[in-house]
């Protein structure tokens, strides 16, 4: 495989749907208060009050695009062969990496961590949701 093989653009877009999606997930009206909460912070504390912002979403979005880059490979060798595959074949397979590589690897962390479970699936569930509309995107634009 070359790497001038996948999409680029697709690869850009795809991190950007999913850098919003996940600022949707988290945001103010959706989980943010509670999974802030089951983290043991206190409502009224400002979330970015110790943190360098920038690098935080600089940093979030570099992680979205490894998982854009690396789905688009994922994608690349299962599609191979396949004109058929397409946006919904996407969407699969980055559901079952989704599930199968993020969520599964990530819940004896969180648990050992002792944040406990409904932290994980809030955490996950954001994770399984963008790298399935990643999916929705690389397979729609292959």
């Amino acid at each position: 495989m070359n790497l001038a093989d996948l999409n680029w653009l697709a690869i850009i877009v795809a991190t950007l749907a999913a850098f919003a999606a996940g600022a949707i997930w988290f945001g103010p009206k959706t989980f943010f208060p509670v999974w802030w909460k089951l983290m043991g912070k206190d409502p009224s504390a400002d979330p970015g009050a110790n943190s360098n912002m920038v690098v935080v979403f600089a940093s979030t979005f570099v992680g979205a695009l490894v998982q854009a880059f690396t789905l688009a490979i994922i994608i690349h060798f299962v599609s191979a062969g396949d004109a058929t595959f397409g946006a919904l074949a996407g969407a699969l397979t980055g559901l079952l990496v989704g599930l199968g590589l993020g969520a599964a690897s990530s819940l004896s962390h969180r648990l050992f961590a002792g944040v406990g479970f409904r932290v994980w699936l809030i955490e996950v569930g954001s994770d399984v949701v963008n790298l399935t509309i990643m999916g929705v995107i690389l397979g729609a634009w292959r």
